[in-house]
């Protein structure tokens, strides 16, 4: 008897069943009458070459009853089968084969009873569909539960095991429990999907009404705001700006977010104004990265000569960076920070840079921030949230691309607000500052445009892993024959300007302006001096209102009488050595300064009395200087032990520190206790170590120009300094004798033999 394989169809006995013809092999006979047993296959292979653990044990037999002429053949199941000793050779399935007797606890009755009752259960459940009528037809053709099952068998999305579980129950009762389970939870299963495909439908069809009724309503208030320019919504007017804009993904789609937000809400709600602010704003910024134009090394060393006199050494560097800029087509190079003294036109350079790239210029003054949060911005939740100054910034500039001065970086302060100098360290690193992210804003922002400049009257509060990002350019200050430079080609005719002086009503001699700087000013730069212009023009205003018509003539010996008297007390040279003291220099934050070290022998049972409001470091100064001249005159110093040593250094209100004056205080108690005193002429600076060693100390060139406005002609500076010597200007060089020392001995020998 021929054995076929089966896959996945519920077989059950006395069942018609019609196969096409290629189901069989053209050596198999398919005639009515013939035998066939099916072995149903757990699963199917694409190969065919299967085993016999691939087959379920039960199976079932069958006849050919139909005319085999067409491209059919009718088969009528008959009984179940056992089949054992399976072989399987070239394709050809070999098997032993023994009905499998079933179990009759139903009566004929009852199985037409739950055959009928299952029959009245599809029937009325097909009835709801548009498939009902010709579903109830199939259904009415069924005579018996097995034909039932089988017939409906494809739809009841029976699982192959589920199929031979029904097959291979021996029972009747147990087989027709089975079937009705299936069919019930087919009918239930289709009843809940239809009810969701129900509710789908309803959920499309209110969106699909919604969104006609909002393009409705953009249609007519499209036409309204074209109607009405000035009347535009605030939802319209944000969706055109962000559409504009060319936000990043991820800045599109918090704006959008907040702009739907914003509309479902509405004007009466109370986050409304907040919600318009945060759209103002990340609108307002300029997203866009124009194309770096070319630059004009030639045009950009122009604009800086005509603004600022002088600066040789800044200009040059300036100029590197736009070269760099040039080469690279982008945005490259160091942040730039700009040290020096007020007034020296570190903050004003940067003005002169966007002008030379034709950039926007914007400044933030960081001087007294304290709060992290007004560099990165508040976060929205907070009451009163505000976007961070950098952004601030940006916004002001309208540009992707300004020139940025972070003025004064060195006056930021830290406490448990937070440390806004940390906060900075992404804003001013080029690997970080590309993806800025604000928290008011809340995404991440381009920096990397952005041509950072930062100024600071000094780095020794600036913290180390800020600094380190930046490039330190130092303003070393203006001799006098800048600021004369400065003042008749600048400041001059700007005071007048200001004042509303025409050019040909007022005139000052170059004495006048000499002497304003000798005598009226006090600093490295020149931002006295422009307050002295200031007045000059002033008072010339109202002499001029008074006496229309008439040129002011402003000289040297008239010019009381515009300023008044001079209310400054510069310190000049000594007149007169005396032993034990000695001038040295001392650098300020508003430049250079001459020292008086001044020591004496008073009464008293030895020790040392120190007076000046000197600092920590300078008092330990004074304690390294006194064991070094005790280690060098040791006759000389034994009268310490009778007398106290007094050290005072004027003036008594200025507070002092620093370790430069060590060179200084040792030639000031060397003087004293030899009896020698020091030329007038010279002054001195450095910090000394205890074993008599001069070492390098800053702000040179701010000192050497201290001494030549004094008067010094000769000057002892530290060896390691030498190279310093780069930064001072030609002026001041010619006018001193620069004396390099490695020792104090090397002073002490020169001064006091």
């Amino acid at each position: 008897m021929t054995i076929r394989a089966i896959y996945n169809t519920l077989l059950l006995p006395d069942v018609s069943y019609y196969f096409k013809k290629d189901f069989f092999p053209n050596q198999e006979p398919v005639h009515t009458g013939a035998d066939i047993l099916f072995m149903l296959l757990k699963n199917e292979k694409e190969d065919g070459n299967y085993t016999p653990e691939d087959f379920y044990p039960i199976g079932i037999s069958a006849r050919i009853e139909g005319d085999s002429e067409g491209d059919t053949v009718h088969i009528r199941t008959l009984d179940r089968m056992d089949f054992s000793m399976v072989e399987i050779e070239n394709g050809q399935i070999n098997a032993a084969a023994a009905i499998r007797p079933e179990i009759q606890d139903m009566s004929e009755e009852e199985e037409k009873e739950e055959f009928g009752k299952l029959r009245t259960a599809l029937l009325k459940f097909v009835q709801g569909y548009q498939w009902g009528l010709w579903a109830r037809s199939f259904i009415l053709q069924r005579k018996n539960m097995n034909d039932l099952v089988c017939a409906l068998s494809d739809y009841l999305n029976l699982s192959p095991d589920d199929k031979y579980a029904i097959l291979a129950a021996d029972s009747r009762r147990e087989r027709y429990e089975l079937i009705t389970r299936a069919v019930n939870e087919f009918m239930e299963l289709s009843k809940v999907a239809e009810e969701a495909k129900t509710a789908q439908k309803d959920n499309q069809e209110q969106l699909y009404r919604e969104a006609a009724l909002k393009k409705q309503i953009d249609y007519l208030q499209k036409e309204l705001d074209d109607m009405h320019p000035e009347n535009v919504s605030d939802v319209r007017k944000f969706e055109k700006k962000i559409a504009s804009s060319g936000m990043n993904k991820e800045a599109k789609q918090e704006a959008e977010k907040v702009l739907n937000r914003m509309r479902q809400e509405g004007k009466e709600s109370h986050e409304y104004g907040m919600l318009y602010d945060y759209l103002d704003f990340v609108t307002s910024l300029s997203w866009k990265t124009p194309r770096m134009p070319k630059i004009d090394l030639d045009k950009a060393q122009a604009v800086l000569d005509e603004e600022h006199y002088g600066l040789k050494k800044v200009k040059e560097r300036i100029i590197q960076q736009l070269a760099v800029m040039a080469l690279n087509k982008k945005q490259h190079g160091s942040i730039l920070l700009f040290v020096g003294a007020p007034g020296t036109g570190k903050t004003s350079i940067g003005q002169s840079i966007a002008k030379a790239l034709g950039r926007e210029y914007v400044r933030i003054s960081l001087g007294g921030i304290r709060d992290e949060a007004e560099i990165r911005g508040h976060r929205r939740t907070y009451i009163g949230a505000m976007p961070g100054r950098i952004m601030e910034g940006m916004k002001r500039s309208g540009a992707s691309n300004p020139v940025m001065v972070l003025d004064e970086v060195d006056k930021l302060a830290k406490d448990y607000g937070g440390d806004p100098a940390s906060a900075l360290l992404e804003v001013l690193d080029p690997e970080q500052n590309s993806t800025f992210t604000d928290h008011y804003m809340n995404v991440p922002y381009d920096l990397s445009n952005v041509l950072f400049v930062c100024t600071a009257n000094s780095t020794d509060t600036i913290p180390e892993p800020l600094l380190n990002r930046m490039e330190v350019i130092s303003f070393p200050g203006y001799t006098a024959v800048e600021k004369f430079q400065i003042a008749r080609k600048h400041l001059l005719p700007k005071a007048m300007k200001a004042a509303g002086i025409p050019e040909e009503s007022l005139e000052v001699t170059d004495d006048a302006i000499r002497r304003i700087i000798e005598e009226y000013t006090m600093e490295a730069g020149v931002r006295g001096l422009k307050k002295q212009m200031d007045i000059l023009c002033r008072t010339a205003a109202v002499e001029l209102v008074r006496k229309t018509g008439d040129t002011l003539h402003v000289t040297e010996e008239n010019l009381e009488k515009y300023l008044g008297r001079n209310k400054l007390h510069l310190e000049k040279r000594l007149t007169q050595a005396d032993p034990g003291v000695v001038t040295g220099l001392a650098w300020t934050r508003a430049g250079g300064e001459i020292l008086f070290i001044e020591s004496k022998l008073v009464n008293g049972k030895g020790g040392l009395m120190i007076t000046g409001q000197l600092g920590d470091v300078m008092k330990e100064s004074v304690q390294i200087a006194l064991s070094i001249v005790k280690a060098l005159y040791p006759e000389e110093t034994k009268v310490l032990e009778e007398k106290t040593l007094h050290i005072h250094v004027p003036a008594g209100a200025v507070p002092k520190d620093g370790p430069s004056a060590g060179i200084t205080l040792v030639t000031a108690m060397a003087s004293l206790v030899t009896g020698k005193p020091v030329s007038t002429d010279y002054a001195m600076t450095g910090e000394v170590s205890l074993r008599g060693t001069v070492m390098p100390i800053g702000g040179l060139p701010e000192k050497l120009m201290a001494a030549q406005r004094a008067g010094i002609t000769k000057v002892f500076i530290p060896a390691d300094n030498v190279e310093d010597l780069e930064d001072v200007a030609e002026e001041v060089k010619t006018k001193l004798e620069i004396i390099p020392v490695k020792k104090v001995t090397d002073v002490l020998d020169r001064l006091l033999g």
